[in-house]
């Protein structure tokens, strides 16, 4: 790794231990450099909500709300990132139903 981006990973792993060991989450890995690597995991998404006995219909929904906001590119970085932060805190409106 280079110098640059040390301090960043070192930070980086500190987070992912506080997630582990103290929110109980599970790391899947560095997917840095996996192929067709996304900001938005729809399967893994799509398994969560599907347990949570969501509708299919639901799910395609509030995923295409996800990442339609997420890669609208006529917003600025930081309003794309609090659009998307709403969504994940207050939930997309599937068919009057708020959902993620």
């Amino acid at each position: 790794m280079n110098k640059v981006g040390a301090p960043e990973r070192i930070t980086q792993n500190r987070v992912v231990r506080l997630f582990q060991d103290e929110l109980g989450y599970t790391y899947l890995g560095n997917w840095q450099y996996r192929e067709n690597n996304s900001n938005i995991e729809a399967e893994l998404l799509s398994a969560y909500l599907n347990r949570k006995d969501d509708s299919q219909t639901q799910i395609n929904k509030a995923i295409y709300e996800l990442k339609t906001t997420a890669n609208n590119y006529h917003d600025s970085l930081y309003t794309a990132n609090k659009n998307v932060y709403h969504l994940l805190r207050y939930g997309v409106k599937v068919n009057g139903f708020e959902r993620l």
